[in-house]
């Protein structure tokens, strides 16, 4: 870190996370979500240096759906959230339902490339889905991700056991980011084939990765961090619906889930992380810890970037109560 710039405190808006499953107990892909509850993740979340925000649904049956994206629209439209919860993400259903690939989500709503549904879903979110994650390498893909960018949908790869063959196919079809990055893959992987430095080295797509410390330890972060460059990674938290509660077993997301006091939140059968427990804040202070990026990129990864995945201008955004950065971390 600058020394210069890191010894001035700077005065900071808020962070900007693309991937936001829930909050504070309130899961934004139950079948049961009520408009309170959603209201009540939404405010508490905007209360944590988060001052703007996709909620994101993962891969969910389809009656899911047809009931959450209706009803999380209409919470997002009330005043208190307009230019704050910016809209959805859809994490699925157009992944792989491979072990490992498929991750925390469960394969049964996997489902295969399908025009019709897409438009469903698009319809019922009413322009506001600005983010989809698929998996690059699934037979017909192309054609989905070319008509969800007709309607305006960004497009990220992941959960996906994709090569360079594939990322290159997408990125001619629209794609432009990569999902957590080194995340929604099995436990161990060719060792040079594979989907991790296939990202790392398309300078086409912007990196999304979770800097909490557990989905990527410190030293990968750190390798992450340096290939990526502020000028090509997006931080997010994927913030699951226990973020902010204590550690315990929960169910979550469909798992059943070890919140360890360390944070780490884990399904033990499957051996996989199930989002995590933390906030924007958090992730930007775990990346602001490595010293590798200035004040002005730590903005840049957190703030400008994220906005610009989604083609959302910084003026439509507005920004909370804002930060403080001194000594080297951000504060309420």
């Amino acid at each position: 870190m600058d020394g210069v710039e890191s010894a001035v405190p700077v005065r900071v808006s808020g962070f900007v996370d693309l991937q936001v499953n829930g909050f504070g107990g309130v899961d934004f892909s139950d079948p049961g979500l009520t408009p309170a509850a959603a209201d009540e993740a939404f405010h508490a979340l905007l209360g944590r240096g988060t001052s703007a925000f996709l909620a994101t649904l993962i891969t969910s049956p389809v009656e899911t759906y047809r009931r959450n994206i209706p009803l999380l629209v209409d919470v997002m439209k009330r005043e208190e959230f307009e230019g704050r919860v910016l809209g959805l993400h859809l994490e699925g259903p157009f992944i792989s339902a491979l072990p490992g690939a498929v991750g925390a989500h469960d394969p049964a709503f996997v489902r295969a490339p399908d025009l019709s549904f897409l438009h469903e879903l698009l319809d019922l979110g009413q322009g506001r889905i600005l983010m989809l994650t698929v998996a690059a390498e699934i037979p017909g893909i192309e054609a989905l991700v070319r008509s969800a960018r007709s309607r305006g949908v960004a497009i990220s790869v992941g959960h996906s056991l994709y090569g360079s063959d594939a990322l290159d196919r997408l990125y001619s079809a629209g794609a432009s980011a990569l999902t957590h990055l080194g995340n929604g893959l099995p436990n161990v992987l060719p060792r040079h084939d594979n989907p991790i430095w296939a990202g790392l080295a398309d300078e086409r797509f912007a990196v999304m990765a979770i800097a909490d410390g557990h989905h990527l330890p410190v030293p990968v972060l750190k390798v992450v961090v340096r290939a990526a460059g502020a000028g090509r990674l997006v931080v997010v938290s994927d913030a699951s619906p226990v973020a902010g509660l204590p550690p315990g077993e929960y169910q979550v997301l469909g798992n059943r889930a070890i919140l360890e006091p360390t944070g780490r939140l884990h399904n033990p059968e499957k051996q996989c992380l199930v989002g995590s427990a933390v906030t924007m804040l958090d992730c930007m202070n775990t990346l602001a810890s490595l010293g590798l990026l200035t004040v002005s990129e730590l903005l840049q990864v957190g703030v400008t970037n994220p906005l610009r995945a989604i083609g959302v201008d910084p003026s439509a955004v507005r920004r909370g109560s804002g930060l403080w950065y001194r000594e080297g971390a951000f504060a309420l």
